[in-house]
């Protein structure tokens, strides 16, 4: 992907001028900030990296005035192409912007550059006995300003929520350079309109957020996991309901079908993982007199669902023995050597069974392994197609009809074409399916209303 030039000589010399010569490069030294974790990437013209919300606010004004395009990227490990500058331009990197600017006891709230890193956030929550719940697979790498544009979520969603509710505050530059703050860092705020809901989620599409500042909450004292293998995932799925009808509320509950298990085995040599088609992984936290008691009655719930190699473990280094398992699946998909096409698709919690039912026909129709795995708990399913020959076109069109029946068929029973990855360039065909027209235009009215040139991450959904 690429565009014309839009970069005059007196354009970088101004970038320059602001943020010094070692912060803005060009040609071949920009080229690897023009893509994420998905496999499009674009050229931009050149590559900046304020450390400041002065510098951020300076560069846009720069952009406004000469008409070029600002695509803001995090840490890059978004998997939709969000981040990829298909129109060129300048790309913003907040990578700079990482320090945790406070992380308060007594108010209960972290604030944040953009850049922060989301593991290094739960971090320095947790040495003040303080939880920062998000949890994305990727929270080492990920930064929590591209958490906030996704709206990310993770395993421990269920209990939780989302990053949504976990912004309080934030500041966010917009197109012309005015910075504006919005939200505060009280954790109850009814004042004016919802603008920290319009910023989070918003794909870098409405402004480029600079800084957070984040509700903790106490941190559970705490944790355990139980590891369970299930015939197939039809019986993990009602293994799934058994829980909730029985009145649990795990922190976090994920499943895994056959598919990833086999690439799963393959790639870890690994006992731990359970004998089955499906693998369920369950937490619990609280107090400990609480989980150990949890823990015992969900394990006897699972062997009664007919669930074999229950595992149960306790404390911080148990569970995670458990959850490196969960962490490892997506490279063991990638080490099969074939291309992981991962959607993030979400249906009603009720259409679990459904959509592993559909997931296992659609195998047949498009040629190619279907590898389902991700957060049973909320319907957030990460359907992975597994594509052999990508250069071969009719493999490909086969790959692109499947893709066209899954998410048709989640609309259709009223789900969501992305739970936690965003629309990006991957999704950006379903976009119209998805959306009703009177509500896709108000996402154009806002953007209009904020952004009157379209220079924001130009070339995305709106």
């Amino acid at each position: 992907m690429s565009s014309p030039s839009r970069l005059s000589a007196s354009v970088l010399s101004a970038l320059r001028g602001v943020l010094g010569g070692d912060a803005v490069l060009v040609g071949d030294a920009a080229t690897p900030y023009g893509k994420d974790r998905w496999f499009a990437a674009a050229q931009p013209e050149a590559a900046v990296f304020p450390s400041t919300t002065a510098e951020v606010s300076a560069v846009l004004r720069i952009a406004s005035e000469a008409g070029v395009p600002v695509t803001t990227r995090g840490a890059g490990h978004g998997y939709v192409g969000g981040c990829v500058p298909v129109r060129g331009g300048i790309l913003l990197s907040v990578e700079r912007m990482n320090k945790i600017l406070e992380v308060h006891t007594g108010d209960f709230v972290a604030v944040v550059q953009a850049g922060a890193i989301t593991g290094k956030v739960q971090a320095a929550a947790r040495e003040v006995g303080l939880f920062y719940p998000p949890d994305p697979a990727s929270l080492k790498d990920c930064s929590i300003g591209g958490n906030i544009a996704t709206n990310a979520g993770g395993p421990r969603c269920l209990k939780y929520g989302v990053t949504r509710q976990y912004i309080l505050g934030l500041e966010v530059v917009l197109m012309d350079g005015r910075v504006l703050r919005v939200g505060g860092r009280t954790h109850k705020n009814k004042t004016g309109f919802d603008l920290v809901g319009v910023f989070t989620g918003s794909e870098g599409l409405l402004g480029v957020i600079t800084e957070a500042t984040l509700r903790l909450l106490p941190h559970p004292p705490y944790r355990g996991a139980i590891s369970a293998g299930f015939r197939d995932i039809q019986a993990a799925a009602a293994g799934v309901q058994a829980i909730f009808s029985a009145g649990f509320l795990p922190a976090a509950v994920e499943v895994a079908d056959a598919f990833t298990l086999r690439a799963a085995r393959k790639f870890r040599n690994d006992a731990r993982i359970p004998p089955g088609d499906a693998h369920l992984i369950l937490e619990v936290d609280g107090q400990r007199k609480s989980v150990v008691s949890e823990l015992a009655d969900l394990a006897e719930l699972l062997r009664r669902a007919e669930a074999s190699g229950v595992e149960v473990a306790e404390g911080d280094a148990g569970c995670e023995t458990i959850w490196d398992i969960r962490r490892s699946f997506s490279e063991s998909l990638k080490a099969t050597g074939l291309r992981k096409l991962n959607e993030d698709i979400v249906v009603p919690r009720g259409k679990l069974v459904d959509l592993m039912r559909f997931a296992e026909d659609l195998q047949g129709r498009c040629k190619s392994e279907i590898a389902c795995f991700g957060h049973a708990g909320d319907g957030n399913i990460h359907v992975n197609i597994m594509v052999g020959d990508w250069e071969n076109p009719e493999v490909r069109e086969k790959a692109e009809e499947a893709l066209d029946e899954l998410f048709l068929q989640v609309i259709e029973w009223g789900g969501a074409i992305t739970g936690e990855h965003g629309i990006g360039l991957a999704k950006m065909r379903w976009w119209d399916k998805a959306v009703p027209e009177a509500v896709r235009g108000v996402h154009g009215e806002i953007k209009a209303a904020l952004d009157p040139q379209g220079l924001l991450n130009p070339g995305k959904f709106v």
